[in-house]
């Protein structure tokens, strides 16, 4: 008896660890979490550990007033579906904040955001 419960306890943990990478979580991105950046980057490139759902993905970056900043051109990388990209237009010094939201091809949501600094 305790030995199937060891079992079927150690299948229910592997069937949880292999859902728990069924998400699409931030990987990686540029300009990188908690940076400062010297001069305004030409665009915010999010690499995360899943391909994307372009249809139901997003991401914005905002000033320190709340006001929304990126140019609205919010796209999957089609050579690589697991990166969502921005285009900035120049931005002056200042803390930016990044909000993304993405759903990968299984369905999955993940949501997070982070701040970025651009120095003079």
């Amino acid at each position: 008896m305790r030995r199937t419960a060891f079992l079927l306890a150690t299948v229910a943990l592997l069937g949880a660890a292999g859902m728990a990478h069924a998400h699409a979580f931030l990987d990686r991105a540029a300009p990188a979490v908690g940076s400062a950046v010297h001069g305004s980057p030409r665009a915010l490139v999010l690499h995360f550990s899943e391909e994307l759902e372009a249809a139901f993905s997003t991401v914005h970056v905002e000033d320190a007033q709340g006001k929304r900043v990126d140019v609205g051109d919010v796209h999957v990388d089609p050579a690589n579906a697991a990166v969502l990209e921005v285009s900035l237009p120049p931005l002056p010094p200042g803390r930016y904040h990044v909000i993304w939201r993405v759903v990968s091809v299984d369905t999955h949501v993940t949501e997070g955001s982070y701040a970025f600094d651009i120095l003079p």
